[in-house]
């Protein structure tokens, strides 16, 4: 976090070296796992999405939305794509270029959306790579759910470009079969006075790398991420966030919760703020809990926050990793709960915060369903 003098102006400090932004993907350096942005990552699992190898597997893309809601598949060149993301990596890059083209969802201004917009997305197997472009108009109104299913090696990009004045809810649903890799861009771009109300939980897969930005276009923007992972036995799970403040007066909000057991079982995440030095009136908080249930599970947590301007309405960042709570199971197991269903009812309520942010009940339920057959498979 920059150090502000007695004068409230920042010092005088060279700009940090922001990634390349590029389509191209020789644009991006291969990784080593020596870089900041890669340290944690296995890189093993996605050593065919580094290099870019042409797909020989296939994602079923489905979606289905309300009437009203334009869905078609565009190439490459279409203005809607790019608008929100530019990719920093090669994966993404990567996926750009192998995806043959991209699905364009666009919701007209002002429509008010009273179902869902649903991208189902089942991995059939081998390479492959998908690009997802959302543009939600002017003081429209929009859920987006996308739900991951089945096995692949996976490079996928979203990007949800919301008009000023907007409202869009969006749910991600990793619930990969246990040896699929998803490497995803989630790029969320919000215009003047827009809202963002985004979600990703992540229960499956072998290596899950997601890697969600937010942008400003104009002051009044107002973003919360909320996250849920359970990582289980030789599962890696990434989230690396990046919030950009740039606009006056825009606040942001991010709380991840996780959930670990099993030899093996590694979670990261990484949150990143930046505030600009015309930023004034920024206010953000950014929050993540872990939970460690059984012994050789490991939780990386890396908050930081970097502001350029005195003059924010509010700013910080919060980190904990701890063990299952004994005190709560005991409370509970005194008052005649079996063992079994009080570590359940812990570990809801240590999730409740972010399930209750899951708009779709039939979801919620199913992450609630899936937590639980993951306590029961440990035998608690």
């Amino acid at each position: 976090m920059a150090v502000i003098d007695a004068t409230g102006r920042p010092p005088m400090v060279p700009a940090p070296a922001a990634p390349a932004r590029s389509r191209d993907p020789e644009a991006h350096p291969v990784p080593t796992g020596r870089e900041e942005a890669w340290r944690f990552t296995p890189l093993r699992p996605l050593k065919a999405l580094i290099a870019g190898q042409e797909p020989d597997g296939k994602i079923d893309i489905a979606v289905a939305a309300p009437e009203g809601v334009e869905v078609e598949h565009v190439d490459a060149a279409d203005p809607r794509v790019g608008r929100a993301l530019t990719p920093v990596d090669r994966v993404a890059a990567f996926a750009t270029v192998r995806a043959g083209g991209a699905v364009a969802v666009t919701v007209p201004a002002e429509a008010q959306l009273t179902e869902p917009i649903m991208v189902r997305l089942r991995g059939e197997g081998g390479v492959c790579y998908s690009h997802l472009a959302v543009e939600v108009g002017p003081f429209a109104k929009a859920t987006v759910v996308l739900d991951h299913t089945g096995t692949a090696k996976y490079a996928g990009n979203v990007e949800i470009y919301i008009g000023h004045g907007a409202s869009v809810t969006f749910v991600s649903l990793q619930d990969w079969d246990d040896d699929a890799v998803h490497a995803g861009a989630h790029a969320f771009s919000l215009g003047r006075d827009a809202k963002l109300r985004g979600t990703h939980i992540t229960l499956g897969g072998q290596l899950v790398r997601i890697n969600p930005t937010v942008d400003y276009r104009g002051p009044g923007g107002d973003a919360e991420l909320a996250g849920l992972f359970f990582t289980d036995a030789g599962q890696h799970q990434e989230h690396r966030l990046l919030v950009t403040h740039l606009e006056r007066n825009c606040r942001s909000r991010v709380t991840y919760k996780g959930a670990l057991q099993g030899a093996d079982a590694h979670s990261v995440w990484i949150g990143d703020v930046l505030i600009g030095a015309a930023a004034v009136g920024t206010d953000t908080y950014e929050i993540n809990r872990n939970l460690v249930l059984t012994d050789g599970a490991r939780a990386d947590s890396v908050p930081n926050l970097e502001i350029l301007t005195g003059e924010v309405a509010g700013a910080g960042h919060a980190s904990a990793t701890g063990r299952f709570d004994d005190e709560a199971l005991f409370y509970l197991m005194a008052r005649g709960i079996p063992a079994d269903e009080a570590r359940r009812l812990v570990v809801r309520g240590f999730f409740g915060e972010v399930l209750d942010r899951v708009g779709v009940e039939s979801l919620r339920e199913r992450v609630t369903a899936a937590v639980d057959a993951e306590l029961e498979a440990v035998g608690a």
